[in-house]
This record gives structure tokens, C-alpha cells and sequence, in this order.
């Protein structure tokens, strides 16, 4: 395959921290490449310095046939005075500069300019690309093409700068984190786009499933070195403890070699000096090397909780609203001890609200929880805790206890704690400002457990946390002897922890399935695969059923008249639209800019009917 990116002998540092050094990688077209590392290790800044953004000290970078690169960064930042449509379509190419004309001319109703940029559609061929740019913000659930990125949350403001470049279609697509901030639909969608794709890919996530569905080459940064895989993130597990322990084999041998060289290296230094030079080099290089062991996974967070009792809490009608948005509508639950919860739903459909109500943080509309008297918090947060910039990370820790002590047998310093979540002694004395985003999600992890909690709430705790990270806190989790609730859009770390999981709905309607995620979602694939499979059977039967006897039919009078209603409006519509479409094709202008709002008016029209129309077909079955 051609080559679309050759890195050569790169080198970044930041003051006396070398991130990485003499990294070389190969990057071949269609390649789909994951990028795993710990936090802080550069994966975010070797992502910018390939995109042009950040420099580097040394190496040498290049791309070969110039590709157009698609780059999204963890935490886009756009003009917030612009539309969703103006900053997907800010592109110099004929293709958005005409469909940023078409869109204007519509909004401005002149007929001149309607005309004008109807030509400038036909001229750049750009209909399919509306459509396109248009069908991919609906698919990331922006429907709002008008509205300014300044009403946008942060979860949106990701997803408008994913449909950006997802629009563009660039040859080399480098990604960020792109599963941050989205739901589970969405990562599922972009699984599914990405797969099918024929972009080159390189992408940084922290997505075990989406890694393992997607890509075909897995790199990983490790002690300033890139060591490659070639295939996915189940294929990298494997070499990898493959490689460590030919590693640690290798690091046995020159352990052993050590101990004869240092006793050759104590002698009296007159005798010392009658030996090669080569020979004292070689015994320091040994050395060295006889201090690499690597124990995969070493960190094992030994924590017991504190006591909890037998009552958790109790939910009774529990009712919460935002206006006409329903967030619970009389939910009753009985929560049990050492129960493993998790919670899945789309963004805005009240997750957070849900857990915000049982901390006593937000008021019920109606109905109360009842919580255990034993019962102590541990609360992870989205929005993570304000940290003092100023402060070193070991000093943060000392803030909330000098020493952890769980019971008899475990007990921690707060250095020996911080060690437990990868703070190393020379991490420890960094200060807070200069650690990055995923460094400071994990020590904001490891002061919320410092606090011995035994009821553990954790939203959203995979975004920004590095793999290894992951793996230390499902550990912890599966062995936690206290209760948890985890809110998450991570699949993996779902299907890892919980026995059970709640699924919001919408308009207040909590499902509660006994089960993990996948299990949840492979039971939904076989019932609606069900209810498809009976509603054909059912349409494949009713001629004969018809003719057989007669039922009582399951629309109201007053439905059928409108599904009948329906049938005629569409068609009119239908008609409508097509004149329409004759008429642009043959190039008549007359009166535009009424016409081509009235198409728009249509679309949406036969959009919203049909819809109504299904719902009433099915109904009819």
C-alpha cells in the first residue's frame, strides 16, 4: 500500500520531560491506526505536532501526495458568534462555498440571489453535498443547523466538529478522543462509519470496543519508544504480554550476567584499570538494562470500603421535570447492598439529574429517597472538582489525609497512595497546572477514593482516563465490597462492572434490565428483529385473513380518517415537490426565492407525515 505518512527519528520535549524520543512510525493508506499510551505521554501532543499545529525539537515528518487532513481535537474551539451550518461549511471549496451561498440566499428570500446560488449548486455539483453534510448532522443528532455554537454544550460543540470533518472526507483523519462526550447510538453509528470508510485513520481513544471493531494497526508509546501491532486491540493484548515477558526474560539474563560483572567491578581500581574500557562501558549499559523489569498491570488497588449496612436507599414516586421535559414520573426502587448499577440513556435525558436527585443535590417535584444511615458517598463527577493551580499533586492529596488507613492490614501513605494510581515520586512533586487533562481526571479519581467511600457514583469516569487507568479502577471495582452506580457511555467498562442496568428512555420511563450493556443491547437487536419478523408475517397474512373473517379494526374512527388524510397530502406533497424539481432542472427562475423556500417547506413537511403515517400504518396492522 502507498505510504501517506512517514515519521522519522522525532523528538518532543517540554523542559527536562521527554515525552518521546527517535519515535519513528509508518503510516500506509487505508491503514485505521490506534494510538495507546498513558496519559501524559505525549499522545495528544504527537497527534497536533503530525497536524501542524505544535512543534517539535528533532526528526523529520512527511506526507507523501499531500492528503487533505481532517484533525479533531479533544476540545474544539469554534467562533461562538457563528452557526452550526456557517462553521461546518467555512471550507474555500467550490463545493461549501456554494452551498453557504444557497443557504444564505434562502434565508435572505431574494430572488436574484436564490438564482444565482442555484447555479452555483449545478455548477459544483453540490446538491449531493448538502445532503450529505445535512444527513450527517442529523445522524449526530444536530438538527439545528441555525443555531449558534455559543447554545451549544461542550458534548455538542464535539459532535459539530466531528460532522465537519466527517463532511470534508479527508484522505488522513486524525482523531482525538472522538467517543468523548457521545452517546452510545452515536459511537455505534461512527463504529459502523468509520468501518466502512476508506480514510486513512489515526486516532487516539481510550474505547476498547471501538479500538477492536475499527482499527487494523495498534501502536503504543512506552517508555519513549513506539512498538507496533499489526492488527486490533484484541491482537494487541496478546503480543503485548507476549513481548513483556520476552522482556522480563531478557532483563533475568542480564541479572544474572550483573552479578559477575559487579563483582569484577569492585575490585581494587589498579586492577580495574589493566581491563578494556569496553568492558566497564558494557557493565553500566548491563546494568541498566537489569533494571527494566516490566510487571504488566503491577498496580492492584487493595481497597477495602468502609462498613455499609443492609438499607441503601429507597425510592418512593420519585417525580422530577425541567417544564414540559420529563426526568421521572413516579419511579420506585429499592436499591440493594453491593449492588452494581449501571445507567445508559441519550445525552439530556436526565442521567445526571437522576443521580444529582438521590445526593440530595436537586429537589424531586414529588416523592422522596430514603437513604441508609451507613451510607458514605464517593462522588465522581463530569465536571471533575476545581484543583488549586498552584500546588504540587502530593500536596493535594495531604489536603484530604497524611495517611489511608482501610483496616489493619491496608493502609497508605498519600504518596504510597498516589503511587497506586501511577504518580510516580518525580509525578508527585509536579504542580497541578502543568499536568494534562487525563493526569488530572486521575487525581481527581484517586481523591475521591482516598475518602474510603463504600456507595461509589461514577459519571462519565472513562473520558479523558487512559487504558491503564481503566483497567486499575475496573479492578478495583470488581472487587469493591460497597455499592456503585456508574453512569457511562464505555461499553467495555459497562460490561466489566455492572449486573444490572437502567435505561432512560425519555419522558420519565426508566427500564430496568438484568444485565450488562451488550447483554441489553443483544436482547434489543432480537426483539425488534422479533417484531419485524411478525410484522411481515402479519402482511404476508392478511389477504387471507381477510378473506377468511373480518376483525374489528385497531384504529379509531377518527385515526383512520387521518391516516386516509395522510395518504392525500402526501401524495399532493409528493407532486408539489416534484414540479419543483422540474422546474430548477429546466432552469426557470421565475419568482425563486418563494419556490425554493417553499421546497425546503415541503421536505420537512413530507418528513414529519410520513412519519405520522407509519405510526398509524403499523397501528393498523
Amino acid at each position: 500500500m502507498p505510504v501517506v505518512l512517514q515519521i522519522e527519528g522525532l523528538t518532543k520535549s517540554f523542559g527536562a520531560n521527554v515525552l518521546f524520543r527517535n519515535l519513528t512510525l509508518t503510516l500506509n493508506e487505508g491503514d485505521k491506526l490506534g494510538l495507546i499510551a498513558k496519559n501524559g505521554s505525549g499522545k495528544s501532543t504527537l497527534l497536533s505536532i503530525i497536524a501542524g499545529i505544535e512543534g517539535y525539537d528533532s526528526g523529520k515528518i512527511t506526507f507523501h501526495g499531500e492528503p487533505a487532513i481532517g484533525y479533531l481535537e479533544q476540545a474544539p474551539h469554534f467562533d461562538q458568534s457563528r452557526t452550526v451550518i456557517d462553521t461546518c461549511l467555512e471550507g474555500d471549496d467550490a463545493q461549501s462555498r456554494a452551498v453557504r451561498a444557497y443557504e444564505q440566499a434562502l434565508t435572505n428570500a431574494d430572488d436574484a440571489s436564490v438564482a444565482a446560488a442555484v447555479q452555483m449548486m449545478d455548477n459544483a455539483h453540490a446538491w449531493d453535498y448538502e445532503d450529505r453534510f445535512k444527513q450527517i448532522l442529523t445522524q449526530l443528532h444536530i438538527t439545528d443547523f441555525r443555531q449558534q455554537i455559543s447554545q451549544l454544550s461542550g458534548g455538542q460543540v464535539k459532535r459539530v466538529a466531528l460532522a465537519k470533518i466527517l463532511i470534508a472526507e479527508p484522505q488522513l483523519l486524525i482523531l482525538d478522543e472522538p467517543t468523548n462526550h457521545l452517546d452510545i447510538d452515536i459511537i455505534e453509528w461512527l463504529e459502523d462509519y468509520l468501518t466502512r470508510s476508506r480514510t486513512t485513520l489515526l486516532m487516539v481513544t481510550h474505547d476498547r470496543y471501538f479500538l477492536d471493531k475499527i482499527c487494523n494497526r495498534i501502536v503504543e508509546i512506552d517508555g519513549q519508544l513506539a512498538f507496533n501491532y499489526a492488527g486490533n486491540y484484541d491482537y494487541y493484548l496478546e503480543k503485548r504480554a507476549e513481548r513483556i515477558e520476552a522482556q522480563n526474560a531478557q532483563v533475568a539474563k542480564a541479572r544474572n550476567l550483573l552479578r559477575t560483572e559487579l563483582e569484577w567491578m569492585r575490585r581494587q581500581p589498579q586492577a580495574r584499570a589493566h581491563k578494556a574500557q569496553y568492558r566497564i562501558d558494557a557493565f553500566y549499559d548491563l546494568r541498566e538494562r537489569a533494571q527494566n523489569t516490566r510487571h504488566d498491570r503491577e498496580v492492584t488497588l487493595n481497597v477495602n470500603s468502609t462498613y455499609i449496612g443492609n438499607k441503601i436507599f429507597t425510592a418512593h414516586h420519585v417525580s422530577k421535570a425541567w417544564g414540559d421535559k420529563v426526568i421521572l414520573r413516579d419511579f420506585n426502587y429499592t436499591f440493594a447492598r453491593y449492588e452494581k448499577l449501571g445507567i445508559v440513556g441519550d445525552n439530556g435525558v436526565g442521567k445526571t439529574s437522576f443521580i444529582r436527585l438521590l445526593l440530595n443535590q436537586l429537589q424531586p417535584d414529588s416523592g422522596r429517597f430514603e437513604v441508609g444511615e451507613t451510607i458514605r458517598w464517593g462522588y465522581y463527577s463530569q465536571e471533575g472538582i476545581a484543583m488549586d493551580e498552584g500546588k504540587k499533586v502530593i500536596d493535594a492529596a495531604r489536603d484530604i489525609a497524611e495517611h489511608i488507613v482501610f483496616d489493619e492490614k491496608t493502609q497508605y501513605t498519600a504518596s504510597q497512595f498516589l503511587n497506586l494510581f501511577l504518580f510516580s515520586a518525580a509525578d508527585q512533586q509536579k504542580y497541578i497546572a502543568k499536568l494534562s487533562g487525563g493526569e488530572r481526571r486521575r487525581l481527581y479519581l484517586a481523591t475521591v477514593l482516598m475518602r474510603k467511600p463504600n456507595f461509589l457514583i461514577l459519571d462519565e469516569p472513562t473520558n479523558d482516563l487512559d487504558i491503564t487507568t481503566l483497567e486499575i479502577l475496573e479492578d478495583y471495582l470488581a472487587r469493591f465490597r460497597g455499592c456503585v452506580i456508574v453512569v457511562s457511555h464505555d461499553r467495555f467498562f459497562l460490561d466489566r462492572i455492572v449486573d444490572h442496568t437502567f435505561v432512560f428512555m425519555g419522558d420519565g420511563v426508566v427500564k430496568d434490565f438484568p444485565g450488562n450493556y451488550s447483554e441489553y443491547r443483544a436482547w434489543k437487536e432480537f426483539h425488534e428483529q422479533n417484531k419485524e419478523s411478525a410484522g411481515a408475517e402479519k402482511a404476508k397474512e392478511k389477504p387471507i385473513r381477510a378473506a377468511t373473517h373480518t376483525s374489528a379494526p385497531k384504529l379509531s374512527y377518527k385515526e383512520k380518517k387521518e391516516l386516509e388524510s395522510l395518504s392525500n397530502e402526501l401524495n399532493s406533497l409528493n407532486e408539489e415537490k416534484r414540479a419543483l424539481d422540474e422546474a430548477f432542472a429546466a432552469g426557470d427562475v421565475t419568482d425563486i426565492a418563494t419556490r425554493a423556500a417553499r421546497y425546503e417547506e415541503i421536505k420537512s413537511l413530507i418528513d414529519e407525515k410520513e412519519l405520522r403515517w407509519l405510526e398509524l400504518s403499523e397501528k393498523d396492522q
